[in-house]
């Protein structure tokens, strides 16, 4: 999952937050789906909590992230 700026290509901002977690093979889809929707909302969280202090500098299409 990433943490990332919209533009008019939605998905073609700059990434400023990025995260994985292990998945096995006897995970069902169910569980795939649980799994990604749980770490979707950690990125998002922390994306938010890094954008709104003006902690993420976008220069181009490059981010630095002051942590």
């Amino acid at each position: 999952m990433t943490g990332h700026y919209a533009t008019a290509d939605l998905d073609d901002g700059p990434i400023f937050d990025q995260a994985v977690t292990p998945v096995s093979h006897r995970d069902g889809p169910d569980d795939l789906i649980r799994t990604g929707r749980d770490l979707e909302a950690v990125v998002l969280a922390r994306a938010v909590l890094l954008h709104v202090p003006d902690r993420v500098l976008v220069h181009g299409h490059q981010t630095i992230v002051f942590t």
